[in-house]
């Protein structure tokens, strides 16, 4: 049982051959589809892509693909890039929307050196707003196409 208390565990994987199938069947709930594509699109543009988006699935305790992220660097401030966060609909509303944004910046902190993250969401998508400065991302001003841009650096 999640409580509020204690954050819910997530695992981040790479998306391969054993976990793309999850990954693709994920849903988001009816009023989250304005924000955020389905995930066959976001492993499209990881594959496809020229910005260098990885893909991660997001997995509970028992392996279960719960959701999805992926991320990459922007050459120009070599900032961790954030993207594509989805959690399967069926698992909302318990924190896992936070608790894989904190596993990536864990992730990409400790693996691969990043002190700086970036991602961004529409301004009037209010549960991404409230979700990414509870982990401490802030608002910058900047914008990215029709998306506020927020960042977070870690402490050296």
């Amino acid at each position: 049982m999640i409580t509020p208390d204690a954050p819910p565990a997530v695992t981040l994987l790479p998306v391969d051959a054993a976990n793309w199938r999850a990954v693709a069947a994920l849903t988001v709930s009816e009023p989250q589809r304005q924000w955020v594509a389905d995930p066959a699109y976001y492993l499209a543009l990881c594959h496809y892509g020229t910005a260098g988006w990885q893909p991660l699935a997001v997995t509970g305790p028992d392996g279960t693909v719960l959701g999805f992220l992926m991320w990459t660097v922007d050459p120009a401030d070599s900032a961790a890039w954030l993207g594509g966060i989805i959690i399967d609909a069926a698992h909302q509303g318990h924190g896992l929307g936070r608790a894989a944004v904190r596993a990536a910046i864990d992730l990409l902190s400790t693996r691969h050196g990043h002190r700086r993250f970036a991602l961004s969401y529409e301004p009037a998508n209010t549960a991404a707003r409230h979700c990414y400065a509870a982990v401490g991302f802030t608002e910058t001003g900047e914008t990215e196409d029709t998306e506020l841009v927020a960042r977070l650096d870690l402490p050296a």
